[in-house]
């Protein structure tokens, strides 16, 4: 007997049709002897639906209230659930974030869990029933609901496998594993066997859709085993692991792209000490996120800094930096929505020679122009024009993955 937590995404659990087909595969576990926890995410399209009405309310609504609402999608799911599986004659019981004991900061809309107490869930699984979680949810110190961001329903899974010491984790979602790029993009992407944490978790960070990257965070840290695959078809999917000495021998394992993506530029900054934090400060508290960042350096003692942020940011980043620019004497600021992020992952790249030097000659015979660039030990991103970015990934697969 094993405990298994099974986490479903949004389309599978799209309409009544599909959660009876989860409950049927739940059920097919249960019989085999294990104990499950079933973590589900909104019906498809719910929580925008809920996002909507929020934002239809009041122009700026309240990130509390906002929680409040968006978590209702979640319950919805989680009891019909537990009242397909009775009605199948299988015992089960559905926990709300409040209920498992899901604790987290007050960081409303991106909460982050603190600790999860998993006493009720123990008990549950202890009577027999199949413990059906509401994911995405938890709740704060004053008893006030929270929620964990976009795909936090990953998140809550796997921090409640490492909480019970499961045996396995399952992400079901609508595709049937970690592929080496979007196959709706690259028709030879290939599907994963397994992949390393660290290398999910850089494809995670670059655009990669399949796992929310703090849910690959916690299955590192507490060595959570985890299986990606579909909810659809009983094929094996990826097993998203520790790394191996084999790992190695593949330079590149996956391609993504971000087109959540905008570049601002600072022009002819006065270059002195203590700029960088004069820029950077008020970005990082306006609670904006910075990813790649460039400075060029002039003979004339000024400086221009050309950062990228997430394109739902830009206005936000844009104000913020047009009154540094005029509080530092910076002559303007450049913006650019029309960028995108591609980038390379391999755990390979630690012992193979020239990766990047083959990735910059292959984008130029493409006629791909490079605007940034950004490397760490097993990853290589490069800021490119929009427009570009699906030939971009076809020719850096056929390159690195396919040849």
């Amino acid at each position: 007997m094993a405990l298994i937590v099974q986490k479903y995404g949004g389309t599978s659990v799209a309409d009544l049709d599909r959660i009876r087909n989860v409950a049927g595969r739940v059920a097919r576990t249960r019989a085999q002897g294990h104990d499950v926890v079933v973590v589900v995410s909104a019906m498809a399209g719910d929580t925008n639906r809920l996002i909507a009405l929020g934002k239809g309310a009041a122009t700026q609504p309240s990130e509390r209230e906002m929680d409040a609402l968006v978590a209702t999608g979640e319950q919805v799911t989680a009891a019909l659930t537990a009242i397909v599986l009775e009605g199948m004659g299988v015992p089960a019981q559905s926990f709300m974030g409040h209920q498992v004991r899901i604790e987290t900061d007050r960081t409303y809309m991106r909460a982050r869990i603190r600790r999860i107490d998993g006493e009720s869930l123990r008990a549950g699984l202890g009577r027999g029933a199949v413990a059906v979680v509401a994911g995405f949810q938890g709740v704060d110190d004053t008893g006030s609901i929270t929620t964990l961001g976009r795909g936090g329903s990953d998140t809550s899974a796997v921090a409640l496998a490492a909480a019970l010491a499961a045996d396995v984790c399952e992400i079901y979602t609508d595709v049937d594993g970690v592929y080496t790029a979007d196959p709706r993009i690259v028709p030879k992407a290939k599907k994963l066997a397994r992949i390393a944490h660290d290398e999910m978790l850089e494809l995670a960070s670059l655009g990669a859709k399949v796992l929310q990257i703090r849910s690959v965070e916690f299955a590192k840290r507490y060595g959570v085993k985890v299986h990606v695959r579909s909810s659809f078809n009983d094929s094996e999917g990826t097993w998203v692991v520790e790394e191996d000495p084999s790992m190695e021998e593949v330079t590149v394992s996956g391609v993504a792209a971000d087109l959540n993506q905008a570049k601002l530029t600072l022009v002819r900054v006065p270059d002195r000490p203590g700029i960088a934090a004069h820029v950077f400060g008020p970005i990082a508290e306006a609670g904006i996120v910075v990813d790649m960042i460039i400075q060029n350096a002039s003979a004339d003692g000024t400086t221009d800094l050309t950062f990228t942020v997430p394109r739902d940011d830009y206005d936000k980043a844009r104000k913020t930096l047009d009154a540094v620019a005029r509080d530092i004497g910076a002559e303007t600021v450049r913006g650019d929505l029309a960028v995108a992020k591609v980038s390379i992952v391999g755990l390979g790249m630690r012992t193979h020679a020239g990766v990047a030097a083959r990735m910059f000659d292959v984008l130029s015979k493409a006629g791909v122009n490079i605007q940034m660039i950004s490397t760490s030990e097993i990853k290589i991103s490069v800021v490119i024009d929009a427009n570009y970015v699906e030939l971009a990934q076809r020719v850096l697969h056929e390159e690195f993955v396919t040849a």
